[in-house]
């Protein structure tokens, strides 16, 4: 099975790329869903970010609240790094089982949808990876739309992530996505393509 990374920056279209993939059949994994599952109730990783960082962190049943530890670690680089050493290798453990459950389901294209995948370390894992790009401005107007953030607070949270030009220059293919929805959806579907033709995959399995 061909597994590729995505990525980008946060409010680059990540997302709308993702929804598209999975709309034309290939599977997506999504970093934050399994970043999710590794820290849910019961689990080593809840237990760990307790201990890192109290009951600041946690919502009243004791489940990790996303927004205040959010909150947390993009206003403290040690915080953050602190976070990532927890949850980074059980991301990384999980995605792995989850892509040798699609190999055995015998999908022959799979996708990595992460936030994160070049800070991580594990971009070389998801080749050709791929990143999703738009100028810095529109960036900042996605992100303060989508969350209803103060200009300072869209700033931070851009700015607590790799450069989007680091990104971009360890890639083996970038989508642009400054266009709208459609303009990406065509721009993705072109990335599909490309990616079939180069793996030898029926293009058809995919709605073509």
């Amino acid at each position: 099975m061909h597994l590729f990374g995505l990525t980008g920056g946060i409010a680059t279209g990540k997302s709308t790329v993702a929804a598209r993939l999975r709309a034309a059949g290939v599977p997506v994994i999504d970093a934050d869903d399994v970043a999710r599952e590794v820290v849910g109730f019961g689990t080593p990783g809840l237990e760990a970010i307790a201990r890192a960082f109290g009951p600041s962190a946690l919502d009243p049943r004791g489940a990790v609240d996303r927004k205040a530890l959010g909150r947390i670690v993009f206003a403290s680089a040690t915080a953050r790094r602190t976070l990532e050493a927890i949850t980074h290798p059980r991301i990384a453990q999980r995605t792995s089982e989850l892509a040798a459950e699609l190999a055995t389901r015998g999908e022959p294209i799979a996708c990595y949808e992460a936030a994160l995948l070049v800070e991580s370390g594990t971009a070389d894992l998801y080749r050709p990876l791929v990143v999703c790009a738009c100028p810095r401005d529109v960036q900042l107007a996605r992100l303060q739309a989508r969350d209803g953030l103060s200009e300072p607070e869209a700033l931070a949270r851009i700015d607590a992530q790799l450069p989007l030009e680091a990104k971009c220059a360890i890639a083996d293919r970038m989508l642009d996505t400054s266009g709208g929805v459609a303009d990406t959806q065509r721009r993705t579907d072109e990335l599909l393509k490309a990616l079939c033709r180069e793996w030898n995959v029926d293009w058809a399995r995919y709605g073509a």
